[in-house]
């Protein structure tokens, strides 16, 4: 990783898409070790999360998640999850969280030398491309090691760094603890299931 210590950060994550990165490698991500590792490459400015919310069950498995993040440091941006039925008539879900994301990257890309996407999404390519225009520094993190890969060849490509997720591993991987009872329940819908953190 090509951090220079000087340099204000801005992190935005993904939620959904570094949540089935990590899950495609087997771990579960410890928020804290994540945000502490970043604080200690520069100048941390601000970590935005970024996630689509069931707001009509009674308990959501990514609330605990949410909330303990928007304590610990983390700007957490929610958007309600639009439920739709497709052409063969089966119930789906989408909570695509693209636009939020990329207008705060163009916001803060004012403010910041480097900005750090966590997501392999292709369509943040032109992103990373306009934001470097501005003479910003982009790292992608994400996982080619998982099958399938997870990042986008173009996306890469576009990146002045790209951080796999396997090798940041030993430093933001959450230590013991059951995975949530929500786990399997979850894989079909983008949402991240609950994870039990310390403060």
């Amino acid at each position: 990783m090509l951090f220079y210590p000087q340099e204000k950060l801005a992190l935005f994550i993904d939620g959904a898409n570094l949540y089935g990165a990590a899950k495609g490698l087997g771990f579960d991500i410890d928020y804290k070790r994540l945000l502490e590792l970043f604080a200690r490459k520069g100048v941390l400015v601000r970590a935005f999360y970024y996630t689509a919310v069931a707001e009509d069950q009674e308990f959501s498995p990514l609330r605990p998640l949410v909330d303990w993040l928007d304590y610990n440091g983390f700007a957490v941006v929610t958007k309600p999850l639009k439920e739709f039925t497709d052409s063969q008539g089966r119930r789906r879900v989408k909570g695509n969280m693209d636009i939020e994301l990329a207008i705060d990257v163009m916001e803060l890309a004012e403010v910041v030398d480097h900005i750090v996407i966590f997501s392999g999404d292709g369509d943040f390519r032109r992103l990373v491309e306009a934001v470097q225009k501005k003479g910003r520094r982009v790292s992608v993190v994400s996982t080619i090691r998982s099958q399938p890969p997870m990042v986008a060849d173009e996306l890469r490509r576009q990146a002045d760094n790209f951080i796999e997720l396997e090798d940041l591993r030993p430093m933001i991987m959450r230590e013991g603890g059951p995975r949530s009872a929500n786990h399997h329940q979850q894989q079909q819908a983008p949402v991240q299931p609950q994870y039990a953190q310390s403060a």
